[in-house]
């Protein structure tokens, strides 16, 4: 696996937690959160939506513009349609083993995982959390699982 650093920059625009600005900047396919894409409309909702997406990127092992996401289906829509029931069939095969003993518990914290990633990467700004809220949400997996990771 190669680490990827990311910057959800888009936020260095906006003066405020609440403030939204029109930009013709363009993003990255497939982080763009639907607001910006559509309108041009920039807010740090957007880098909430970004982070969202690397989250689900992360786990799945899957991009966003991966062939898999085609005729409307996208990753967020693939994640969404499986959770929480079916994320063994979408989560990266390497992360799961279920011959391991803790298996079900990698099985919770993923589950997680992609519930806080959903939260991020609603389609309506309002709707997504804020990042200091995803940032705590993160703490308290790392402090429930860490005996299991």
């Amino acid at each position: 696996m190669v680490a990827h650093v990311s910057d959800f920059g888009i936020a260095k625009l906006v003066h405020g937690e609440d403030n939204a600005v029109l930009t013709k900047t363009l993003a990255t396919f497939g982080y763009i959160a639907p607001e910006y894409g559509s309108e041009g409309l920039v807010s740090t909702k957007c880098d909430v939506y970004s982070f969202g997406i690397m989250l689900m990127e992360t786990f799945t092992r899957k991009r966003p513009t991966d062939d898999l996401f085609t005729a409307g289906l996208s990753l967020r829509e693939w994640i969404y349609d499986t959770y929480p029931h079916s994320l063994t069939h979408v989560s990266d095969a390497t992360l799961l083993n279920p011959n391991e003993e803790s298996f079900d518990k990698n099985v919770e914290c993923i589950s997680l995982i992609m519930r806080l990633a959903l939260d991020c990467s609603s389609e309506f700004p309002g709707e997504r959390i804020k990042m200091k809220d995803a940032l705590a949400t993160l703490q308290k997996i790392r402090k429930r699982f860490s005996s299991h990771l």
